[in-house]
């Protein structure tokens, strides 16, 4: 009668496999999810420096002028390193979203390996059960005399 069990057993374990699989394959929409979030993220960050950076440079040409200086020379070459300072930084900031992005759909990729081996394990196991059920079967003819 234990190839009852077996049979049961095989059952379980396919449906453990395909549950995992579903496991894995929603923490791969998660990770892509947070990819998504990192790049609006960064969109945001990189608007509100602008927004910042466009203030200070006001600010810089309101006081240049309000001392009396003219907007050449030095003061002019201030604001033209700020700018390229600026662009440096935005830079930087797409290159790291860019590279944590890449990170969170290599751990997407991953989870879905994940769960496709979980989905395998879990038909293996179940062959296992059928296999040890079709020797119980064939243990009880043997002994019966059926076979």
């Amino acid at each position: 009668m234990s190839f009852v069990f077996d049979i049961a057993a095989a059952g379980q374990q396919s449906a453990l496999g395909k549950y995992n699989q579903q496991v894995a394959n929603r923490n791969a929409l998660v990770k892509e999810q947070e990819a998504e979030a990192i790049k609006k993220q960064t969109e945001f960050d990189i608007a509100k420096f602008d927004q910042q950076f466009e203030q200070l440079t006001g600010t810089t040409k309101v006081a240049t002028l309000k001392s009396g200086a003219e907007l050449s020379g030095t003061a002019l070459n201030i604001l033209r390193y700020n700018a390229e300072q600026a662009e440096v930084q935005k830079d930087v900031m797409d290159y790291n979203s860019k590279v944590a992005q890449s990170q969170k759909m290599e751990e997407a990729n991953f989870a879905r390996i994940q769960g496709s081996i979980a989905k395998r394990s879990g038909q293996i196991a179940a062959l296992g059960s059928y296999a040890r059920a079709g020797q119980s079967l064939l243990r009880i003819g043997d002994v019966t005399g059926i076979i």
